[in-house]
């Protein structure tokens, strides 16, 4: 049985009969017999999709070019028969379809298969009108300092649909210019931009993967060598791979000679090593908080003191840094041939290091359209 005829203005199609149903009595009944339940687009718009499961019946072209919905089980029309298998037992299943044509009956089939479904009122169309009318997500980024504003906005928007609106606010007087970059390079919209008092204040719509100029193209990825060990230009470096991965590009960063104690834990790890390897080992640091500055170091005083410049003004640490850069993706590669000549092992490496030679760098820098060396 059919139930596509059932709408939300309180008017219904009899399945038996062809009759026309408009009382809200006959309409309720309807559903009742259904079983499956209706949710306006505005109502799904508010649903924590992290809490349900969504079945998206539209077709790869359209999400393409409309926008995927967060997490989101894509399962086409023409795949329905296996596409149905494996969805999580104990959570609301939510349906959608373009324009709200078939959502009903695929909703149907999964309450007859035990599921508490619901079917999403006019689809992805009306799903996007609400999204675009509903209230905005606000980013509250002051006191932070680049890269945190524009990464924060990244991460945000990366968990909202298409369509959805952010206001974010941030005190660092470069987000003003940075913001208007990340906007027109990634393609999301920038509606309105505003310094007043001292805070910046930026509107952001989400845009689809079609409008970001180039999408997908990966000539636009960015490539650091880091061969020098000094604390200032690693985080120079690594501001500038959190910078790109908040644009959505592929970042590598290489380590080679020097920069190869970025990598290095912080502990002792007992491995074989030949003499010259272990001389190199006791007169190189050991991870991030033994590097020293490349100016006016002073036996380690401008280092800790650049640190201490940096916490007061809300700056990122250089360990905080590398974090990010993990989380988002940053591809860290140790060369290997620097490591055999200076008598590093993978052990004594911090976790998530891949091991390269030239053809990964040049790999890497193929496809690039930046190769930095620092």
């Amino acid at each position: 049985m059919c139930y596509r005829g059932v709408v939300a203005e309180g008017r219904a199609i009899c399945p038996a009969c062809g009759e026309v149903m408009t009382s809200a009595v006959g309409l309720e009944e309807l559903l009742e017999e259904a079983g499956f339940k209706q949710v306006s687009a505005r109502e799904f718009a508010q649903v924590d999709l992290s809490q349900v499961t969504v079945v998206d019946l539209r077709d790869e072209n359209l999400r393409i070019a409309q926008g995927e919905i967060p997490g989101a089980r894509n399962v086409p029309l023409s795949q329905i028969g296996t596409g149905l298998k494996g969805l999580p037992d104990g959570k609301p299943v939510y349906v959608i379809c373009n324009t709200g044509d078939f959502s009903g009956e695929v909703a149907e089939v999964l309450v007859d298969r035990g599921y508490e479904a619901y079917d999403v009122e006019g689809g992805f169309a009306a799903y996007r009108e609400a999204i675009a009318q509903a209230e905005p997500v606000r980013i509250d980024a002051r006191g932070l300092k680049c890269p945190g504003p524009i990464v924060k906005v990244a991460d945000t928007l990366a968990g909202l649909p298409v369509g959805r609106r952010v206001v974010v606010q941030a005190t660092e007087d470069a987000f003003e210019s940075d913001i208007r970059v990340w906007c027109e390079r990634t393609g999301n919209g920038l509606d309105s931009l505003e310094k007043k008092g001292g805070v910046i204040t930026a509107s952001i719509t989400k845009a689809g993967p079609a409008s970001a100029p180039e999408a997908g193209a990966t000539a636009h990825g960015k490539t650091f060598i880091v061969f020098s060990g000094d604390l200032d230009k690693t985080i120079a470096a690594f501001i500038m791979a959190n910078g790109a991965a908040a644009l959505g590009r592929e970042v590598t960063m290489f380590f080679t000679f020097w920069g190869l104690n970025v990598l290095r834990r912080p502990e002792r790890v007992r491995v074989a090593k030949t003499p010259i390897g272990r001389a190199f080992g006791a007169m190189m640091p050991r991870g991030t908080r033994r590097l020293g500055l490349s100016r006016m170091n002073f036996l380690g005083a401008g280092a800790r003191m650049i640190r201490s410049v940096m916490k007061r003004n809300g700056i990122s640490s250089l360990e905080e840094l590398i974090d990010q850069a993990r989380a988002h993706g940053v591809r860290l590669v140790a060369c290997q041939m620097s490591m055999e000549i200076m008598g590093i092992t993978q052990a004594e490496l911090v976790d998530g290091v891949e091991l390269g030679g030239v053809a990964t760098f040049l790999g890497s820098g193929e496809r690039s359209d930046m190769s930095l060396f620092i």
